[in-house]
């Protein structure tokens, strides 16, 4: 997984298939004072590119296994230099350090997707997670890595998948995944072919609110372009967007999608549906938003070619 773009983490994959009509309309909330000023102040932080944040300190390079190959470019400054043109012709030319560091940083990206995929796993099959799992199971040889690892992995769990993780032994570093603000859904098929859609709901949930409530379906569409998720084009991980959001997230009472009134031709709006709004808030999950994308330079998945 390199720091730019994150490929889809290990398998399971596929997209949730729900059946059925949407539901009745339901009546719009009015946001209170509160509300609306978070709304205000957290207007530019839904955007189609997350923005990087400075990578954390990390210790120094362990020895790189044999046949690690590099793919991500790094643009730290190199731990050595070439000897300065004009030297004595005695010195020795130090040699450059950048390919084992890019070394490190392509081992230490795969090393991140591994725990990624693990963790879907521990999720699925609802079971916790133990520090001491994830470094004989995954880790292994980078254990001196093991805080820079498991931080982007929980990172892009919780923003592409709406899954954190939250310890409940500190002793015993014992972690329990569970969906972001407390939601009920995670868009599971009760099989191991499929991933959790909690976090682009989260997303799509934060766009409404800080596009104004009741938001036409076009804003939502060029919203999710911004990420790279297309409407009309099949995702690995989400399936069709016009489904999902439409029909499936509509069944769940997740989202309302009505004409809006008095369109001539039909004109279509997005508003929170009654579930959302009695498992979470406005002023949540715009803190949720505020918080990843202040944090958390991974982008969603791409679209596959």
């Amino acid at each position: 997984m390199s720091l730019g773009q994150k490929s889809q983490p290990g398998k399971p994959e596929e997209a949730l298939q729900a059946q059925g009509e949407a539901p009745g309309l339901v009546d719009v909330q009015v946001p209170t004072a509160e509300e609306q000023e978070a709304a205000s102040s957290s207007s530019a932080l839904i955007t189609g590119t997350l923005e990087e944040v400075p990578a954390a300190e990390s210790p120094s390079p362990p020895e790189i296994p044999q046949g690690a190959s590099s793919s991500l470019i790094v643009t730290s400054t190199p731990l050595g230099s070439l000897s300065s043109e004009g030297s004595s012709t005695n010195e020795v030319e130090e040699p450059d350090p950048a390919p084992m560091e890019s070394l490190l940083w392509e081992a230490l990206d795969e090393k991140v997707d591994e725990l990624v995929g693990f963790l879907l796993c521990k999720y699925q099959i609802k079971e916790p997670v133990t520090k001491a799992e994830m470094l004989e199971s995954v880790i292994k040889n980078y254990s001196n890595y093991f805080p820079v690892i498991f931080s982007k992995a929980s990172e892009y769990m919780e923003v592409v998948f709406g899954i954190e993780l939250k310890e409940v032994d500190p002793a015993g570093h014992i972690y329990f995944l569970v969906t972001c603000l407390g939601l009920s859904y995670d868009g599971l098929l009760g099989d191991d072919q499929s991933t959790p859609k909690t976090g682009l709901l989260i997303t799509v949930l934060g766009m409404i609110v800080v596009k104004g409530i009741c938001v036409p379906e076009e804003a939502i569409w060029e919203g999710l372009s911004e990420m790279g998720l297309y409407v009309g084009m099949e995702h690995s991980i989400y399936g069709e967007l016009r489904k999902l959001l439409t029909q499936d997230w509509v069944q769940e009472n997740y989202l309302d999608y009505r004409q809006v009134p008095g369109s001539d031709p039909a004109r279509y709006e997005f508003l929170w549906g009654p579930r959302a709004l009695a498992e979470t808030s406005y002023v949540k999950v715009l803190e949720h938003v505020a918080r990843v994308s202040a944090r958390v330079p991974i982008p969603y998945p791409s679209q596959p070619n």
